[in-house]
């Protein structure tokens, strides 16, 4: 079983009240709650998406709007499920105003918090979802277009794969052969059928 140990989740729980009380930059000042994760923590699978949006900094929770119901679908659509299989974080822990890019100063800050979930979980597979999150681990001048459904060497000896972000796909809704739906539809195949090959 790949569910993580007691003692990994004491640990991830030690991060997130650490992160819940920071103040290392202005969004502490701006955020309702802080979004640090869902799903389950586990050693297989890790989706890091990009920061929060409204809906999620209401909750405290990642991937809760439209583009968490989609993203959920999509998960489902090859057996895989937010409360069983994949555990959920994203780069920065607090809402930028307005959904605003992150800045690199609000990076900075909250990369330990999530190197510290990375370094924990040791997921086998890491999906970066959008290009914030494949910006903050993969040094590519490329866009997400060029490198989503390849994968890439990540920390820990895991698999990493940029995958469009949720939100993208609702505002490009064809189907059709080439569309990113129809590529984000070949890429969870893919992601599902190395899931499958780990022991």
């Amino acid at each position: 079983m790949y569910e993580a140990t007691q003692e990994e989740k004491d640990k991830l729980n030690e991060v997130f009240v650490k992160c819940r009380n920071c103040q290392k930059c202005s969004l502490c000042k701006t955020k309702t709650k802080t979004v640090f994760s869902a799903g389950v923590p586990n050693h297989k699978l890790m989706l890091i998406g990009e920061a929060p949006g409204y809906y999620e900094d209401q909750k405290g929770e990642p991937f809760v709007g439209k583009a968490g119901q989609l993203l959920d679908k999509i998960l489902e659509s090859v057996g895989f499920s937010r409360q069983k299989d994949v555990y959920i974080c994203n780069t920065l822990k607090c809402r930028p105003p307005e959904n605003r890019d992150p800045l690199p100063d609000e990076k900075a800050a909250c990369r330990e918090y999530l190197d510290a979930q990375v370094e924990i979980l040791k997921p086998r597979i890491i999906l970066l979802c959008g290009r914030v999150a494949v910006q903050s681990f993969l040094d590519t001048k490329l866009g997400i277009t060029k490198i989503r459904g390849k994968w890439f060497a990540g920390p820990n000896n895991s698999k990493m794969m940029p995958i469009f972000h949720p939100s993208y796909l609702l505002r490009n809704d064809s189907r059709e052969k080439g569309s990113p739906k129809w590529l984000m539809w070949q890429d969870i195949q893919e992601i599902r059928k190395v899931y499958n090959q780990m022991d």
